[in-house]
């Protein structure tokens, strides 16, 4: 099975943190954001990651590798200096995942959420993994009903965790959703994912888990500042 980790944003909010390191890159705990992905998707089986890169694109590879280190074969979809968005990222990725169903999980996260909960091969397009509202955001994204499947129309009570399971076919047609993009100079389109998966929803085509247990959004110098202590205190 292969993976694709989201590493190709900027991270204005956590400047000045990320003006000369990626957040994915950014340590919790005495390790970098990413590899703690890296090792937990190496531990279910996943055999391959791709990470998409823009910014500090360079570091990655320098410090990741070859991905042995993990028991993994990393390959890195580089999106030129300007990112993709999530939707733009992954239908740029997609010649390097396959036809299978993959995993994706943003690398600007750190959850205790087990990866194996995740369908291999989700019923519909996608399965998403929902966590509770966290304090600091303004609204919530999503509705879990009780078969499973996520809504956009009905009254929000979770958000998307950026973890979970995709098919392909998820991004087959999407400029018949994405229809209005500016003018583009860049040979590879820029679009967000939400609109692609909120259209899947209304097809009920897109399952979802609730996870109740640990997850950071870690999007602020302050909250990454958190969760190193936090993960310090417990030895990592």
């Amino acid at each position: 099975m292969k993976a694709l980790i989201f590493a190709a944003g900027v991270g204005e909010r956590m400047r000045p943190l990320t003006a000369h390191t990626p957040k994915p890159l950014l340590s919790v705990g005495g390790t970098p954001l990413i590899v703690w992905h890296l090792r937990k998707l190496a531990a279910i089986g996943v055999d391959e990651v791709v990470i998409n890169t823009s910014w500090l694109a360079e570091q990655f590879p320098q410090t990741l590798g070859d991905g042995s280190a993990f028991g993994l074969r990393l390959t890195y979809s580089y999106e030129g200096p300007t990112p993709l968005e999530t939707g733009g990222g992954m239908l740029h990725a997609l010649p390097l995942l396959g036809d299978a169903p993959f995993l994706l999980v943003n690398g600007d996260i750190w959850t205790d959420f087990d990866f194996v909960r995740l369908s291999r091969a989700p019923a519909g397009l996608a399965q998403l993994v929902l966590v509770d509202q966290p304090s600091y955001a303004a609204r919530a994204d999503f509705a879990l009903d009780a078969a499973g499947k996520v809504h956009a129309d009905l009254p929000a009570t979770l958000t998307y965790s950026g973890i979970g399971m995709y098919r392909p076919a998820l991004l087959h047609n999407w400029q018949s959703i994405i229809d209005q993009l500016p003018a583009q100079t860049d040979t590879a389109p820029r679009f967000a994912l939400a609109p692609i998966l909120r259209a899947q929803m209304a097809a009920g085509l897109v399952d979802g888990i609730h996870h109740d247990g640990r997850w950071t959004d870690v999007g602020t110098p302050q909250r990454l500042a958190e969760l190193d202590a936090q993960l310090l205190r417990e030895g990592g």
